[in-house]
């Protein structure tokens, strides 16, 4: 486990113990600045992508001089009789291997599950955080926390939208995610800011870790994406406590969350087998192809253990 440096004094937007108004976001958003490029970065490779998938918008994000369209990646020889299989990643815009995580399985591992499964995609759920890595949208409202069918975030609605009608055909949904020092040192600062709470500093777990569903936790399904993943990066150990981020660990690797409760994008369909990845991308064991890496294993073992 990583101790980070967190804020020693109150977050610089709101006051404490206040929960923010529309004043006090509309300063946190005036602070957000673009750092990278959607289109560059994630709708270039798309457009690669055309070729030999079906390439789909679902949806645009308007907000005020910003615009994104929504792109969904599905295997070309769509059969109703194959299993469903669904790959979410940017959902958290700044977990960068999540994005291209899910572009890279794209581009190099989809093409051995034709008419296997019928693969869908959505590589990049939160464009305007992507670029601005960070972790809300412009509302400053986790979509990660919001999909639920009258989500008011605009990212959750589109998603939500577009997985619905796999709801009950699904066989497996996995969600590429990472855990950052940012999320001790930024967001979660942030987060009890915006809720007008005090914030308890915690501990960033230094690895590869995933997170089930307390409901259907399927603990066979998960270890075999463990099992996979410790082959190209470390997993990250329980603290003393036994826990990572203050849920119990329940293998080695793996705790689990209440998906649907949650409003979590791993708990959007019924599908068999859910889970969550979570990469450290700030590990000094860690390179960014490692992560990249890492978050492909995983879906590949995932489908894998899946299909049988």
């Amino acid at each position: 486990m990583q101790n980070v440096t967190t804020h020693q004094v109150p977050y610089p937007i709101g006051t404490p113990g206040t929960p923010w108004g529309p004043a006090e976001v509309a300063a946190w958003r005036a602070g957000q600045q673009r750092r990278r490029s959607y289109a560059e970065d994630v709708l270039r490779v798309i457009d690669r992508l055309r070729e030999r998938f079906d390439v789909s918008e679902y949806g645009r994000l308007d907000y005020a001089a910003d615009s994104y369209t929504l792109f969904a990646v599905r295997s070309p020889d769509w059969r109703d009789n194959l299993p469903t299989v669904l790959v979410t990643g940017g959902v958290h815009g700044y977990e960068t291997s999540g994005v291209h995580g899910a572009l890279q399985f794209l581009e190099r591992e989809a093409a051995r599950y034709a008419g296997r499964a019928n693969l869908l995609v959505a590589p990049c759920v939160s464009p305007w955080a992507y670029e601005r890595i960070h972790r809300w949208n412009p509302d400053a409202i986790d979509p990660n926390r919001s999909f639920r069918a009258d989500s008011q975030a605009g990212e959750s609605a589109a998603l939500w939208r577009l997985l619905a009608p796999y709801s009950d055909s699904a066989l497996l949904h996995i969600d590429l995610h990472e855990t950052t020092d940012s999320d001790e040192s930024e967001f979660r600062p942030a987060l009890a800011a915006r809720d007008g709470v005090d914030f308890e500093p915690g501990e960033i777990p230094d690895g590869f870790y995933l997170v089930g569903d307390t409901e259907n936790p399927q603990p066979a399904f998960q270890q075999a994406i463990i099992s996979a993943v410790e082959k190209v990066t470390h997993i990250a150990p329980a603290d003393e406590r036994g826990e990572i981020i203050g849920s119990p660990v329940v293998a080695p690797g793996v705790i689990n969350y209440a998906l649907k409760q949650l409003g979590l994008c791993a708990g959007i369909t019924n599908a068999r087998y859910t889970t969550t990845t979570e990469v450290y991308p700030d590990s000094p064991r860690a390179t960014p192809k490692q992560c990249n890496d890492a978050q492909v294993a995983a879906v590949c073992a995932a489908i894998d253990f899946a299909l049988g």
